[in-house]
């Protein structure tokens, strides 16, 4: 009996090896096929690298698709000057992220340019182009690593230091501290254990750490409460001081302090300008704003209100007119 259970063991173990390695082989095949995909935006044969970015982008006459006899922008032409943050906005499927996406170079325009300090950034490797503008998305692709690995993925040669400075301009460092290891706590799959907040803190942490001149944020704020966006809002203000930012707005905060909103529908821009010249034309972004922005606006009003109320005494939650006086 022990003769023959020395003979079906070793069978049984490379029945379940035989098993094991048909698994791994599709698995392989799987990620090969995904390693031999050639990526459609490559850089050209005279690419140089880019220079230190000052942050002035324009936009000429950029036509862009995905699909043929379907554009998806039109006539594109903007100008951002250093320093100043550029609103984007529009109804679904406007093309806000698309315009985004064409200055990073995740894709190229069909027809027109997109320069950067009066360089087109097709003449430029994508790594020196990339390296160099910070984007906070509104999902942030967390690691499966400790908090300080994540953040210093914005910037791999940092020293810890660094790390842990910018996560306390991000204001992150308030809750990595509560962490059971601090910085040192290793976090699941995608940022499993954290919420989409604390999420969105980490990868304003990596964008200030990146000291990026030229920011995107793709509606980092659209996901969260009321209470921890104006946290993140306050954390992205810190990110955008004198660096070039362009911010498709979902909330009215952002959009009014705007050097320049921009009115997206179609793939057009219909209308350009200042939050309050905009209001004042009453054109479409008055229409957007009425629909949509004033209920933030409302809701800052009242959570506003009930500060001011318990403040001064009075009892908390009267209307805004009631907590800071009548105008009357």
């Amino acid at each position: 009996m022990g003769y023959v259970q020395q003979f079906n063991q070793p069978i049984q173990q490379i029945s379940v090896l035989w098993t094991n390695l048909q698994s791994a082989i599709a698995g392989g095949e799987r990620i090969f096929n995904l390693m031999d995909v050639e990526p459609s935006i490559t850089d050209r044969p005279d690419a140089v690298e880019m220079p230190p970015i000052q942050g002035r982008v324009t936009l000429t006459d950029v036509f862009a698709h995905y699909k043929e006899d379907e554009p998806v922008l039109c006539n594109v032409d903007l100008t951002a000057e250093p320093g100043q943050t550029i609103a984007i906005v529009g109804p679904t499927g406007a093309g806000k992220t698309t315009l985004v996406n064409l200055i990073p170079r995740f894709y190229d325009v069909e027809s027109g340019s997109v320069a950067i300090d009066g360089i087109d950034v097709r003449d430029v490797t994508r790594a020196s182009l990339r390296r160099q503008i910070g984007v906070v998305l509104q999902d942030t692709f967390l690691f499966s690593d400790n908090v300080l690995e994540n953040i210093r993925y914005g910037r791999p040669d940092a020293t810890d230091e660094e790390v842990i400075a910018a996560a306390r301009t991000a204001r992150a460092d308030t809750f990595i501290e509560r962490l059971p290891d601090g910085y040192q706590t290793v976090l699941g799959e995608r940022g499993a254990g954290l919420s989409q907040g604390q999420r969105q803190l980490i990868a304003i942490a990596r964008a200030i750490l990146a000291d990026a001149r030229l920011l995107i944020l793709d509606e980092a704020t659209s996901s969260v409460d009321t209470r921890t966006e104006r946290q993140i809002q306050s954390a992205l203000e810190m990110l955008m001081q004198g660096r070039t930012s362009f911010v498709i707005a979902h909330r009215l905060s952002t959009i009014r302090n705007a050097d320049q909103v921009l009115v997206l529908r179609d793939g057009e821009i219909i209308e350009r300008g200042r939050h309050e010249t905009l209001l004042a034309a009453r054109g479409f972004y008055y229409e957007l704003y009425m629909s949509q922005f004033r209920r933030d606006e409302e809701g800052e009003a009242v959570a506003g209100g009930r500060v001011a109320g318990k403040e001064d005494g009075r009892p908390a939650g009267l209307r805004p007119a009631e907590a800071l006086g009548s105008a009357d």
